[in-house]
This record gives C-alpha cells, sequence and structure tokens, in this order.
C-alpha cells in the first residue's frame, strides 16, 4: 500500500501545481525553460505513475484486503452506465467542439465519473485510496480552474466534425475497454 500511496502523491503533487500555485508553472518555466520543465513533470507524473500501478496491483493481489464495503452486484451496471460518456469526454478534451463547449473541462469531468464509478463498484482500502484521491483531485483542480488563468491545450484545429470523431472513437474505446482492454490491461473482466 506505501506504493500506491507514494505514487498518488508524486502523481497528483505533480499535476496540483496549478491548483496549489496558479503561477508556479509560469516560474518554473522562467527559471528552466520550456522543455527542462516539461521533462522533470513527465518524469515525476511518469515515476507516480509507474507506482501507482505496482502499488495497487500489489493491493488487489493481497491475500487479505480490508474490505470497506461489499457494493451490490447491481451497482456494476450503474458503473457501466456511468463510464459510457468517459471515453468521449477524453476525446473532447483534445477536440474543440460542442462537447468540449458544454462540458468546459471534458478530461476533468471524465477523471471525476471515471473515479466514482470506479468507487461504486470497488470496496477494498486500496480502492477507496486510488480512486476517491482522483474524485478529490479532479473537483479540486475544477474549481480552481475558475480562478486562474488557462494553459493553452494542445489539441485538433476546431471543426465541425471533432464532436462526432470524439462520439465515435470514444464509444469504440468504450466497447474495446469493455469487450478485452479492461481485462487484458487490468485482469479483471467489466462484464462476463
Amino acid at each position: 500500500m506505501l506504493w500506491l500511496i507514494l505514487g498518488l502523491i508524486l502523481f497528483l503533487g505533480v499535476h496540483s501545481v496549478s491548483i496549489i500555485d496558479a503561477d508556479l508553472r509560469y516560474r518554473m518555466v522562467a527559471r528552466l525553460g520550456e522543455l527542462p520543465w516539461k521533462a522533470l513533470y513527465g518524469l515525476i507524473a511518469l515515476l507516480g505513475l509507474y507506482l501507482i500501478v505496482i502499488g495497487y496491483g500489489q493491493a488487489r493481489l493481497a491475500v487479505d484486503p480490508v474490505i470497506l464495503y461489499q457494493p451490490p452486484v447491481w451497482m456494476r451496471h450503474i458503473t457501466l452506465l456511468l463510464m459510457l460518456p468517459v471515453f468521449v469526454l477524453l476525446l473532447a478534451a483534445y477536440l474543440p467542439g460542442r462537447i468540449q463547449r458544454a462540458t468546459k473541462h471534458p478530461m476533468l469531468l471524465a477523471t471525476k465519473v471515471w473515479a466514482l464509478a470506479h468507487l461504486l463498484a470497488n470496496g477494498t482500502l486500496a480502492d477507496l485510496l486510488l480512486f476517491g484521491s482522483f474524485l478529490a483531485w479532479a473537483v479540486a483542480d475544477r474549481i480552481s480552474v475558475k480562478r486562474r488563468a488557462p494553459i493553452p491545450v494542445p489539441g485538433a484545429p476546431a471543426g465541425r466534425f471533432n464532436d462526432w470523431i470524439a462520439l465515435g472513437g470514444g464509444l469504440g474505446l468504450y466497447l474495446l475497454f469493455l469487450l478485452w482492454a479492461h481485462k487484458a490491461l487490468f485482469g479483471v473482466a467489466p462484464i462476463g
């Protein structure tokens, strides 16, 4: 569990730079340069993600995991339904269009829905740490976005087909994860 906690601190910590101090990123870029700052940021995020994967995997394989609650079986159906827009929102974050304008911050919304959906279907301490931390971070980041200047996100040029691409690609990714990738990557089949 230590690796999971350390990974969450590193990954969410580096992603919280703008939440804690909105101008810290700009000061670091001025001090280090754009590329070295991005390299340092990326290295810390990757290390954190690696530790999250290792720590969560170890917690899932534990002989006697700490179970906080036992979700009812029907909650998995709610989770499957909630996960439906997540991939669409992830793609919409990089494809300017109506979905992006309507949701304002589709990546944060996708993170909140993903985390909530997984909290509904999983009840161990490791699940609460992982998904609860991401949910809390996404809520805090969404609140802090209102008080800071937006950072441009590279993405596709604005186009009238971007929403269709996000919708079609997102639903395709959802089906891929539902039918194969979730089991292949995480060892858990959402259905079946």
